[in-house]
């Protein structure tokens, strides 16, 4: 049996990651009550239904605060005493991008009443879910995805996910939009000649050949691949005996169209040999609709 548990946010994104699961084939149910949850798992397991071989859940922060910070023991447990894969999915966003959202649906927030304001409600969910933050084995930082990057995601990096498997996401940004939260290694080529400023450069990205060929044509930017690769080769393997599930690594230009995408690129095709399949996301090229 595999078991995921999503978390996160109000407004992050939640039940369109139950809901993509639940299409995939998963027996799903949203807002189970922590106490609930080695129970329901207990019976399940001895029920021994086919029906039940993936199971997802949804945890929110209307669970009290104590049968919040007992999840990470719990999960624990049930790895250890019960032999399950489990991962645990937190998915966030920036409080403004929460703010418009709720603004848009008009939405009422679970935690907001009469004498807590939504921000006030989004601020406080964020203090009762900590606990959940730092025991996440993928935490998701939805504020530039869409529903359609979001499904993407779940089904291509968690769904597909074996067991033992370490599941890597090379990610280009821009430092201008502000640093990726979900990273866990994070990879400034800001330093790197920069193409934007070749003005037949500028409107294009580093996934087409004429950037390439500017790059290519630079030794730093080999020097970089190299050095980043060797980084990750080294690292990668301390992480799969750590069991660590998930690897996100980000690479940051300034506005994350050139430098960024090429290296990402490049360093994904380098890893693919020994840790493949390797996901690349590249959060500030528009993808097509």
């Amino acid at each position: 049996m595999r078991l995921i548990i999503i978390s996160g946010l109000s407004g992050s994104g939640k039940s369109v990651a139950l809901n993509l699961l639940e299409d995939l084939g998963f027996y799903c149910i949203d807002n189970i009550p922590v106490d609930l949850l080695f129970t329901f798992v207990k019976d399940i397991l001895l029920d021994q239904d086919a029906g039940y071989g993936n199971v997802a859940v949804g945890l929110d922060a209307r669970n009290r605060g104590d049968n919040i910070e007992r999840l990470p023991t719990l999960i624990r447990d049930l790895r250890r005493e019960k032999n399950l894969s489990c991962d645990l999915i937190f998915l966030q966003a920036k409080n403004e991008t929460l703010l418009s959202r709720f603004n848009e649906t008009r939405r009422k927030h679970p935690l907001s009443n009469d004498s807590l304001s939504l921000p006030e409600a989004i601020a406080k969910e964020r203090e009762l879910l900590g606990p959940m933050i730092n025991s996440a084995d993928l935490l998701v930082d939805t504020t530039s995805k869409t529903i359609y990057d979001l499904r993407e995601l779940i089904q291509n990096r968690v769904t597909k996910r074996t067991e033992d498997k370490l599941s890597i996401l090379l990610e280009s940004f821009g430092y201008k939009h502000g640093l990726p939260s979900d990273a866990d290694f994070v990879f400034d080529v800001r330093c790197l000649p920069n193409p934007y400023w070749e003005p037949q450069l500028r409107n294009l990205n580093g996934t087409e050949k004429p950037v390439q060929k500017f790059l290519e044509s630079q030794a730093q930017v080999h020097e970089m691949v190299d050095d980043i690769v060797l980084f990750l080769e080294h690292w990668i393997p301390r992480y799969q005996t750590f069991q660590r599930s998930y690897l996100t690594v980000a690479v940051g230009c300034t506005g994350g169209q050139h430098r960024s995408v090429f290296i990402t690129e490049r360093v994904a095709s380098r890893l693919e040999k020994n840790h493949g399949p390797i996901k690349v996301y590249h959060q500030e090229i528009p993808r097509p609709a």
